[in-house]
């Protein structure tokens, strides 16, 4: 049976309807709704099963997983980490030692950060080629086109780099190039959505204040998602390590960033979604979102992440707000070995 609200993925069992059942039946896990029956899976495929919001899940499905070394893991409706159910023995501590050791590994440390890195300026390029082809003016269609050829020619240098700093280099100037022309991407309103550069801690402006939001509620969801898997959250490959700061999670944020944050500040401003209303200016020159701009956009965002986009290596359509679960699962799977490498997200 199919179910939109349920979805196996690389042996993984996502279940996002609200007051599902899950439970067990012999060797195959049901999931009901309201007494139907919506999706049934051989238990000995399944080595996890994530539930997002309210979602019931039987004592003895719990017993199973917990006795076989299955994963069960809670999330609320946002996808922000709750909790996960392990038992005596589980591969979450091999899991967490192999990121260890290839933390340690300066040469596997360093692929995963090229990989990362690439992932993120593939997907920034694309943002660029898009805005150009949708603009008509000659100059900024040429601005757009021009710093997109340059981050084609970073992701030609990347597989050379021989330090993960080198790779943080190359990263650092596709950002600032990306931030550069990002105002010709702003279509309407521009006297009151005007981009100078990016700058936060605080927003200094209203796009800035857009940005800095939605990368708050991206990097929850990058945290959660590795936190759902069994990675430590706080040991990175390619940001530096720094007390109280999730390294690995913004390193899996880097290459989402400009698909589901970026086009979507984009979506909002040029539909006029968002308007000078929406902000505030505050002592100091900062510059936040008000209370019904900070809800429109975490209505678009879930909307967003509802969304079907193809996934590369799965090849099939799966929602948006499981990318971030499904690239963990990727990066788990080559920290212990089961993967060659690790293979970013990218769009095209």
């Amino acid at each position: 049976m199919k179910d939109m609200a349920v979805h196996q993925l690389l042996n993984t069992l996502y279940v996002t309807t609200e007051r599902a059942y899950v439970h067990v039946d012999h060797e195959t896990l049901k999931v009901e709704e309201q007494g139907q029956l919506k999706a049934q899976v051989p238990l000995h495929h399944l080595g996890a099963v994530v539930c997002f919001g309210d979602v019931l899940v039987s004592p003895a499905l719990v017993q199973r997983c917990a006795a076989e070394g299955r994963e069960l893991v809670f999330l609320d409706r946002n996808g922000r980490f709750q909790a996960r159910v392990v038992g005596p023995t589980t591969g979450n501590v091999l899991l967490r030692q192999a990121q260890y050791q290839a933390f340690q590994h300066p040469g596997k440390s360093l692929n995963i950060a090229r990989a990362i890195v690439a992932g993120k300026v593939q997907n920034a390029r694309q943002v660029l080629l898009r805005g150009a082809r949708e603009t008509a003016e000659q100059g900024p269609q040429e601005r757009l086109r021009q710093a997109a050829e340059r981050h084609a020619q970073i992701l030609e240098k990347l597989p050379s780099s021989g330090s993960v700093d080198e790779v943080r280099g190359w990263e650092g100037e596709a950002a600032q190039l990306y931030f550069h022309v990002f105002q010709e991407l702003v279509r309407e309103d521009r006297d009151t959505f005007k981009f100078d550069g990016r700058n936060r801690r605080p927003p200094l402006d209203p796009v800035n204040a857009v940005l800095s939001f939605l990368y708050t509620l991206l990097r929850a969801d990058c945290v959660s998602a590795l936190e759902g898997v069994g990675l430590d959250p706080q040991l990175g490959f390619l940001h530096a390590l720094r007390p109280g700061r999730p390294a690995l999670g913004l390193d899996l944020m880097e290459e989402l960033r400009t698909f589901v944050a970026d086009r979507l500040s984009l979506t909002l401003i040029n539909r006029k979604q968002l308007t000078k209303d929406h902000f505030e200016a505050k002592p100091g020159g900062a510059v936040l979102m008000t209370d019904d701009g900070r809800r429109q956009v975490i209505v678009a965002y879930q909307k967003r992440k509802a969304e079907e986009i193809r996934h590369p290596v799965l090849e099939r359509d799966i929602p948006l707000g499981l990318v971030p679960h499904v690239q963990a699962r990727l990066l788990a799977r080559h920290l212990r070995e089961d993967m060659e490498h690790y293979i970013p997200f990218t769009f095209r």
